[in-house]
């Protein structure tokens, strides 16, 4: 399998539970995320589909991860995540089921994309809201703090979209 690809060779199962393979996004400009309902940096979600609504036509897709893993910050079932997640902030763009970002149950995406681009802590996340930009060809391109704002990452996406 070819560097290249090895995103597209993932799955995840979505809020509802089906197993959805990340080669569906194939082409497109993506951004993981790995998300809470209730941290201090949830506001996010705005700024979160702000970018998708704004760039989603141009082939741009955010994939959001919920995780409970920092400070127990998501705690909700699927159900409760997805309903936050609208009734609050609109999120239209793609949320998964609860993983684990770290240790020994880590998510099969997010142990590629921390291999591929190691953070201030070494690879392991540091909290909520973490993003990794991947190119249209599923090369993860950049990761961003967890308290790097959406709005500020739109230079990097519009670069990866070709200036849409």
């Amino acid at each position: 399998m070819t560097n290249e690809k090895k995103f597209y060779a993932f799955e995840a199962e979505s809020l509802k539970g089906n197993k959805i393979p990340m080669s569906n996004y194939e082409g497109k400009v993506i951004m993981v995320v790995n998300t809470a309902s209730k941290c201090g940096l949830t506001p996010q979600y705005e700024g979160l589909e702000d970018l998708y609504q704004k760039y989603k036509d141009k082939g741009f897709v955010i994939l959001g991860f919920p995780c409970n893993q920092f400070g127990s910050q998501e705690p909700g079932t699927a159900e409760d995540i997805q309903e936050f997640c609208q009734v609050n902030y609109g999120v239209s763009f793609p949320l998964f089921s609860k993983i684990d970002v770290n240790g020994k149950n880590t998510h099969p995406i997010f142990t590629y994309l921390k291999s591929e681009l190691g953070g201030f802590l070494g690879s392991k996340i540091k909290w909520n809201f973490t993003k990794f930009l991947i190119d249209r060809h599923g090369n993860p391109v950049k990761r961003f703090a967890p308290t790097t704002l959406p709005e500020k990452i739109e230079p990097e996406l519009q670069k990866l979209l070709g200036n849409a």
